[in-house]
């Protein structure tokens, strides 16, 4: 059974509810269309999904071709004037094979108020197509309004998926052979809030270590540090198959300017939670986002976002150039020039570039556990990520998604490399 073409761009959630969608249209019987889940995070997002659609309708004029995700979600009318969409469909509304019948209909934009849905109901897929790693969503929406987001007017308010449900799929997963799970969502330190008795994440995290012991390894995708809840410091620092790497949204390291994000942290939370974290697990690894040139970011400010790479110790950096989203308040505020905004974002990149190399350094000599993504029967090489989420290359084809014991050996042309061991 041929099954639709799904192009993601975006985040992980995206990744996860792209498998829902190819599930729904496949089964509406959409298999020969081509679907775009779109991103809204930045302006270039969504001018790179503008682009990929208009190319992919010059290359295939005859294809049904499906708009969804948040830019669609956002500005629906734009999409819909794209020659070659056949559809424009809301982030509820392609999680439903209803929004994938019919191509032919007049009904062009499928996109209601992402306001009003109060739900996130949880979707059994059996595995994410060119993935070794399975990621489940947990939440969706973000109650938060930092200042700079477009995102909840794309995902709606938070919500959850009930732990049962979420049970049901990792174990799901873990049957069809998946090694490691990664828990996504738009804010998922939010979790639980909207479902009966208030669970947290950690309750969620620590069910799942408890009810499925047959899962190898367990990640959580972003995460606000000053929502972390008791249960889940637990869960971080005291089990083993919790990896030890964290990803923090961050995006700044000035009080002021993190203040006109309208974040919920400060500069000196986030010292305090890497140094706690590191206190109970040494090994921990922390990646962040960070958001160069935001509306009046000094040169002084932005120095204290290099900085706080050294104090917290962080490495693996997402970091990007102000992007002005109209509807949000940063977008009124005074801006910093687009020139400036790029060249910090170069500098901090290449400070985060320099963190991982002497990461890579520190870790030679050492022993890790790889999950094998993909394998160059050309080179006779595999790459995967080591339990703090270090990318390794291993000499030899080992397939997707095992898990190899390594020795980590040297650091080659930037890149670490590992020997396959069964020591």
């Amino acid at each position: 059974m041929s099954t639709p073409e799904v192009i993601t761009f975006g985040c992980r959630l995206n990744a996860y509810e792209s498998e829902v969608i190819r599930q729904k249209a496949t089964k509406a019987g959409a298999r020969d269309a081509i679907i775009f889940n779109t991103c809204a995070v930045t302006n270039e997002a969504v001018r790179q999904a503008r682009q990929a659609i208009r190319r992919a309708h010059r290359e295939n004029p005859n294809s049904k071709i499906i708009v969804t995700g948040c830019a669609a979600q956002i500005d629906p009318k734009e999409f819909s004037e794209i020659p070659g969409v056949t559809r424009v469909i809301g982030n509820a509304e392609k999680m439903q094979a209803e929004s994938y019948k019919n191509l032919d209909g007049v009904e062009k934009v499928l996109v209601n108020d992402i306001m009003s849905v109060r739900e996130t109901a949880g979707h059994l897929i059996e595995g994410l197509e060119g993935r070794s790693r399975a990621f489940v969503q947990v939440q969706n929406g973000c109650d938060h309004r930092c200042t700079f987001c477009i995102i909840p007017y794309g995902r709606g308010n938070s919500r959850s998926v009930g732990i049962g449900e979420v049970i049901e799929q990792i174990s799901l997963l873990v049957e069809r052979g998946y090694k490691e799970v990664v828990l996504t969502g738009v804010d998922i330190t939010s979790y639980g809030a909207d479902l009966p008795g208030q669970p947290e994440l950690g309750d969620l995290v620590q069910k799942i270590l408890i009810k499925i012991p047959e899962l190898k390894r367990l990640r959580l995708s972003s995460l606000d540090a000053v929502e972390v809840d008791d249960a889940l410091f637990e869960a971080i620092t005291g089990d083993s198959r919790v990896m030890p790497h964290l990803h923090l949204s961050l995006q700044a390291g000035d009080n002021m300017i993190l203040k006109r994000m309208k974040r919920r942290h400060s500069r000196e939370d986030a010292i305090a939670f890497t140094a706690a974290i590191r206190e109970q697990r040494p090994e921990m690894v922390f990646g962040a986002d960070f958001i160069t040139g935001f509306p009046t970011e000094t040169e002084a400010m932005f120095q204290k976002t290099l900085d706080l790479v050294d104090e917290c110790g962080l490495n693996f950096l997402h970091v990007f150039p102000y992007s002005a989203r109209k509807g949000t308040p940063a977008a009124k505020m005074p801006q910093v020039l687009g020139n400036i905004r790029k060249e910090r974002a170069a500098r901090l990149r290449e400070k985060g570039q320099a963190a991982d190399q002497k990461l890579f350094q520190k870790l030679v000599g050492e022993k890790a556990t790889i999950l094998v993504e993909r394998s160059n029967q050309e080179t006779g090489m595999s790459l995967g990520h080591s339990e703090d989420f270090t990318p390794v290359f291993i000499e030899g084809i080992y397939g997707a998604g095992s898990l190899v014991p390594v020795i980590l050996e040297q650091v080659m042309a930037g890149d670490l490399w590992g020997r396959g061991t069964h020591v």
